[in-house]
């Protein structure tokens, strides 16, 4: 079934970047008093006319409560995320969400479940995306976040969320209790997850339990979160369905509640209604460290350091040239910021790896392959401050290259080998296989990986040029393939040799590929 117009032409539509789109749809609906379809903005990618409210607004609870009728008592909270502070030592963000809004939302929060004193307020962040008329109703959502900081570092916490009328820590309630541990203040062994290109379905979930089984200390998402726009092709058949992010955040509870769920942005996460630049559902979503270059406009653009490794998180959408929609949209400045973090964390003693993550591949042989744009602005940067590793999603799958040095395998990393960023180039590891529906590789290119090896010299593929062509490349840095919905466990180890240990796992546990990193090995 066509969705209905969005309202914009699809030949203007494919000229308009998101901030033009925003500002059409915004004027359109004022003129004429009149609801709009999400979805649907031809060549605008991932932009859904997905309704009004503002990015960070805080709604009165009061008049919310009051209109619903409903007690704060019968409003139970759900959807329980943490993310780190800007020092995960001693500060963590708390967010739920609530059905309906209410009044007094806090968080209780002690070293011991039956023991939680602290109260700290919380603030709600609302979005209302109108109904369509034969499509969807009208959807107000309600999500609220704590920030705690001043924690102690290396320590366990429980705590519970609630607001007037619904307090975690009366007998009814106390199941709901969760907790958490704060990164330790010298560096010690541990583990950490990730994946992109999750979405909601039996596939994504199923990998949350493989997650869980790694006892991560954190989780990196990287991007394309929950696919309330499911299609992301920027065509007029786009839809978007902001209930989608209820399903995915009740989904990931069980996991999200106790490790902390550091996400970045992918195509699929421009919402066009939202912010100019598609990203108001992400800041009312999730509070995330505020450390980035701009956090009220790239929420997903900021760094923390957990024990010896430092993690920097980027919003590729703004150097895409296979998906413009956001392309440029920091004006130089994400770029700039990359290169002066890279730099501080490269002279930090306290480093010893460095981990980027971001959607969009530098380098990956499936459907999406490699965006030329990332490859110009960012791996320069990469190479000069000497990255361990970069981590990638978009394509669904997992891939995984050799070292690559100047845009060429400076030496092979066959399974199990040991490779030293110094000497060698960087690792990029496609780790898209987190639950949305799979790709595969090009025709004739069988999968490669652990128990399974089928090693070839190379592999035809292809970049996205400027002008969103395809342009055709014979690639040899293509070593490890699996079709199959799975994860990366990295084991970081500190010490007089320290070591990341990287794996992939498949959804059934299996491991399927791994390899270490040494610096001067």
């Amino acid at each position: 079934m066509e969705t209905p117009d969005c309202g914009i032409p699809p030949e203007l539509a494919r000229r308009m970047s998101m901030p033009e789109q925003y500002e059409y749809l915004r004027t359109k609906l004022s003129r004429r008093r009149a609801l709009v379809t999400a979805g649907a903005v031809a060549g605008g990618l991932l932009t859904g006319c997905s309704g009004g409210g503002s990015s960070r607004a805080a709604v009165s609870p009061t008049a919310s409560a009051s209109a619903s009728g409903t007690h704060g008592s019968a409003v139970v909270p759900f959807g329980r995320h943490l993310a780190f502070g800007a020092d995960p030592r001693t500060g963590m963000r708390i967010s739920w969400q609530v059905p309906l809004a209410v009044r007094g939302p806090y968080v209780r929060i002690g070293t011991r479940p039956d023991e939680l004193s602290r109260k700290i307020h919380a603030e709600v962040r609302d979005l209302h995306t109108p109904g369509v008329s034969g499509v969807r109703l009208a959807l107000d959502q309600f999500y609220v976040h704590a920030a705690l900081d001043g924690l102690l570092p290396g320590t366990t916490y429980y705590y519970g969320v609630g607001h007037d009328g619904f307090d975690p820590a009366a007998p009814a309630h106390r199941s709901t209790i969760g907790s958490f541990r704060t990164a330790p203040s010298a560096p010690e062994r541990f583990v950490f997850t990730a994946f992109g290109d999750q979405g909601v379905s039996q596939a994504a979930a199923a990998n949350d339990d493989v997650l869980l089984g790694q006892k991560p200390a954190f989780h990196l998402h990287a991007g394309d979160i929950c696919y309330a726009d499911g299609t992301g092709h920027g065509e007029k058949s786009d839809g978007y369905d902001p209930g989608y992010w209820d399903l995915f955040l009740k989904q990931n509870e069980p996991v999200a509640k106790s490790v902390p769920w550091m996400v970045t942005t992918g195509n699929h996460d421009m919402e066009a209604w939202y912010s100019p630049e598609g990203y108001g559902g992400q800041l009312a979503r999730w509070s995330l460290p505020d450390n980035g270059f701009d956090p009220r406009t790239a929420p997903g653009v900021y760094a923390f350091r957990y024990g010896n490794v430092a993690c920097v998180a980027l919003d590729a959408n703004d150097v895409s040239y296979e998906i413009p929609a956001n392309f440029g949209y920091t004006g130089g400045k994400q770029t700039a910021w990359l290169d002066g973090k890279l730099a501080e964390l490269r002279a930090d003693a306290a480093v010893d790896f460095i981990v980027v993550f971001f959607h969009h591949c530098a380098y990956s042989t499936s459907s999406h392959a490699s965006d030329g744009g990332v490859r110009k602005e960012w791996l320069p940067l990469f190479a000069k401050h000497q990255v361990d590793l970069v981590i990638n999603g978009h394509n669904h799958v997992y891939e995984r290259t050799d070292a690559i040095r100047q845009g060429e395998v400076g030496r092979p990393v066959p399974i199990g080998a040991t490779t030293d960023p110094t000497r060698d180039g960087i690792v990029y590891v496609t780790a898209g296989g987190g639950g949305r529906d799979l790709y595969g590789f090009p025709v004739g290119v069988k999968e490669s990986y652990e128990g399974h090896v089928k090693d070839r010299e190379s592999v035809e593929s292809f970049q996205w040029t400027k002008t969103q062509q395809s342009k055709k490349e014979t690639v040899e840095w293509s070593r490890v393939r699996y079709r199959g919905f799975s994860l990366l466990s990295v084991e970081a180890e500190s010490g007089t040799r320290p070591r990341l240990t990287v794996s992939a796992l498949a959804q059934n546990g299996k491991r399927i590929d791994h390899f270490e990193v040494r610096r001067g090995a």
